[in-house]
């Protein structure tokens, strides 16, 4: 059977696939199936040799086209060493497609298609999301480090490890770019009262829930700031301490943000980016249905992608988050999706529509079964989450002198 659907699926174009989808016909073993299909096919467009269509998304504005890069490593005079030569070019030509693709978002905005990211991920009624997720409403990866541990103990995990990387303490002042539902913000401000804790988000939902569930807490030592992070411009050598969770994928422009965020931190100030990323290469989400649907502009970085930016901030410390932890917050996200279906759907509709409702609750299953599988490919060792620990230098600058 799956081979037939497989096929059938193939001949269909977009709106014929995107219609069975939606219609929720297709049982979770068969989705699985051709996820992992879908998946297997992506990995050999990102691996040499590329197909055009790949090669044309990472030809930067006036460089040699990559292409002609790839052909002249290709060329019989490259040809000295009969079997010594074959993987040494498959990694010459995996480096020479990554620095073109470096190159290549230098020359674009800081951030595409942003009206979309935030009608697709955030500017969502917080029912959705509080039914959906665990109960600290973390949009990202938890951490798992038994395997045992519930959602909600795997939430607190994950946040508890961004404190000890960082080094939160008292009389820190604290920013979250991309704040979320405040997973981060909310935590942080109950576990250390003397720390200053601003949150930023494009989102008015997101800050009315935040706002609200301070003041239940009794929480006076949270801020939260709206606007769009491409052209927000915050208090100079304000910051200590500063986060990023899960957006940098939304990015293009990685050294116009670093830029922006060491404007933002002191002297000898840090900040932790953790994202999601594939081991080695970086692409962008040019096509198929998780650009349409969720991921419209959207990026997937290599593990090292910002170690190539590192002209206003410089990294201190790296880590690898094997793909199992964000796989096994996937399949959690994806037991409450079925499980509280009832409780989401009067959300899905004030969100999407009543006649939608139905169609965004199979959409959202179909998310999470397609995150997962990727998370959990080759053991979770192809697609994981890093996280990289940048610190501003403690010279003094001309810009700093010029913010005093």
């Amino acid at each position: 059977m799956f081979p037939f659907i497989s096929k059938l699926l193939d001949n269909l174009n977009d709106t014929w696939c995107d219609s069975i989808l939606d219609s929720g016909v297709l049982p979770h073993a068969v989705l699985r199936v051709l996820i992992r299909r879908e998946l297997r096919r992506r990995l050999d467009e990102i691996t040499p040799p590329f197909p055009d269509k790949v090669i044309a998304t990472v030809s930067a504005k006036g460089n040699p086209s990559l292409k002609a890069k790839l052909e002249d490593m290709a060329s019989p005079k490259i040809a000295l060493l009969p079997g010594v030569l074959a993987p040494i070019s498959r990694w010459s030509e995996t480096l020479a497609y990554k620095m073109n693709f470096f190159e290549t978002v230098r020359h674009q905005p800081i951030a595409i298609e942003t009206d979309a990211a935030n009608r697709q991920n955030y500017e969502i009624a917080t029912g959705i999301m509080a039914n959906m997720l665990g109960p600290r409403i973390k949009y990202s990866c938890s951490y798992y480090p038994t395997g045992n541990e519930s959602l909600g103990e795997a939430e607190e995990k994950m946040l508890n490890l961004y404190i000890e990387r960082l080094g939160l303490e008292a009389g820190m002042r604290f920013l979250d770019l991309g704040c979320g539902w405040g997973a981060a913000v909310l935590y942080f401000a109950e576990k250390i009262p003397g720390m200053e804790v601003v949150g930023f988000s494009n989102s008015r939902t997101q800050k009315e829930y935040i706002d609200a569930k301070a003041e239940e807490l009794g929480l006076t030592n949270v801020r939260i700031i709206t606007g769009n992070c491409t052209d927000y411009e915050f208090e100079p050598n304000y910051f200590d301490r500063a986060l990023s969770v899960e957006l940098f994928e939304h990015m293009k422009n990685y050294e116009g943000l670093m830029a922006k965020m060491s404007r933002a931190l002191r002297p000898g100030g840090q900040l932790l980016v953790h994202h999601f990323c594939h081991r080695t290469t970086p692409y962008h989400y040019e096509d198929g249905w998780m650009a349409r649907t969720f991921f419209t502009g959207g990026t997937m970085p290599s593990s090292d992608l910002l170690l190539y930016f590192q002209k206003d901030l410089v990294i201190k410390k790296h880590w690898w988050i094997n793909g199992y932890h964000y796989s096994r917050s996937l399949e959690h996200w994806l037991e409450n999706t079925m499980a509280r279906r009832e409780r989401m759907m009067p959300h899905l509709a004030e969100t999407y529509g009543e006649d939608k409702a139905v169609v965004w609750h199979n959409r959202w299953q179909i998310f999470h079964l397609a995150s997962s599988e990727m998370f959990r490919t080759d053991g979770g060792d192809t697609w994981g989450v890093t996280h990289a620990l940048f610190e501003k230098p403690s010279r003094i600058t001309m810009f700093d002198l010029l913010a005093l």
